[in-house]
């Protein structure tokens, strides 16, 4: 008796050893995934994906670019896809028109984006008559484009056609095709246009703003039926965070393989664009949301408050219980 007893514990301790949780012998929750962008700016749930994180919490998610934060954020609340990246604007936008889309988190609170002109823009008044294009309406490309454009002293939808494309890959091909005159492009559509010869007009995460970079959103409905899932995701993606800024090499193999490419100039340089900057903990700023607040929806009355757009109780469970500070060891 005393054997088997003892053999009964050493497999027990085997089995917590290796982080057997009784979650495997059920079989994968499979789930939809959507992002926006070929951009290194959503490799954090690649990275999870290529390295087994999401599996490790017995899940099986299919990863699926959908172009346009405004077309993701639809998707999701008709059902497509439980958890998306999305601009910020667009779910805000989702909320303030009556559904319960959510912010859970973001990647980082620096924008990706610069704002980049044809050749043939020499400065921004050459804009006055000409196209931007963007993703799409509500968008953070749309948002961005608004934003530099007043700065500029140009009035979009005056002085400057605003033309929605389906996505950023979209808004490149414009650009280059010459159906727009510029765009907001992240890496590694921002290499590829310098190498072009394009012109950077603004870099916007040098404007002083902090960002609601690659929103991690889902909607309160889905979150308070599925918790166990939702925090099982947020585990996984913060594992590939973490990857994504401390193992350099393998990151840049993962970009390869989703970006198709093996330019080590591109993939090199957008890694040191995106990895410096994720943040340890992704829960966006109240501030951040402000700023989108006042900059998109500040006619709205009574005025918004940032915290009907975001729920980071997902986010704050996972620091407090040393979940995060682990995974950073």
């Amino acid at each position: 008796m005393i054997i088997k007893v003892l053999i009964a514990l050493n497999l027990l301790l085997f089995a917590s050893s290796n982080g057997y949780t009784g979650q495997a012998s059920s079989a994968p929750l499979s789930m939809r995934f959507l992002y926006p962008s070929l951009s290194g700016t959503f490799a954090a749930a690649w990275i999870a994906k290529e390295a087994g994180y999401f599996a490790a919490e017995n899940l099986d998610v299919e990863l699926i670019r959908v172009g346009g934060s405004t077309r993701i954020v639809a998707s999701m609340v008709g059902g497509s896809a439980p958890i998306i990246h999305a601009g910020a604007s667009a779910s805000m936008a989702a909320t303030v028109a009556g559904s319960d889309s959510v912010i859970i988190g973001c990647m980082s609170t620096k924008s990706p984006f610069h704002l980049i002109a044809r050749p043939e823009i020499k400065q921004p008044s050459d804009l006055k008559g000409k196209r931007a294009g963007i993703s799409a309406f509500g968008a953070t490309s749309d948002f961005l484009v608004r934003l530099a454009l007043r700065r500029f002293g140009l009035e979009p939808g005056k002085d400057v056609a605003i033309l929605p494309t389906g996505g950023e890959s979209e808004a490149f091909a414009a650009l280059q095709a010459g159906s727009v005159q510029v765009a907001a492009l992240a890496y590694p559509a921002y290499i590829h246009a310098m190498k072009m010869d394009m012109k950077e007009l603004v870099n916007f995460s040098e404007l002083g703003f902090e960002a609601v970079n690659a929103a991690l959103v889902s909607t309160r409905s889905y979150l308070a039926s599925n918790r166990d899932q939702s925090t099982r995701f947020v585990r996984a993606l913060i594992r590939g965070m973490h990857r994504y800024g401390s193992d350099k090499e393998f990151s840049k193999k993962v970009l390869s393989k989703y970006f198709r490419t093996n330019d080590n100039e591109i993939l090199e340089a957008s890694w040191k664009d995106v990895a410096p900057h994720l943040l340890k903990v992704p829960r966006p700023s109240a501030k951040a949301i402000q700023f989108i607040i006042d900059g998109q929806f500040k006619d709205k009355t009574p005025p918004l408050k940032a915290e009907i757009f975001v729920d980071t109780s997902i986010v704050d469970q996972l620091e407090r219980s040393g979940f995060i500070d682990s995974v950073y060891r």
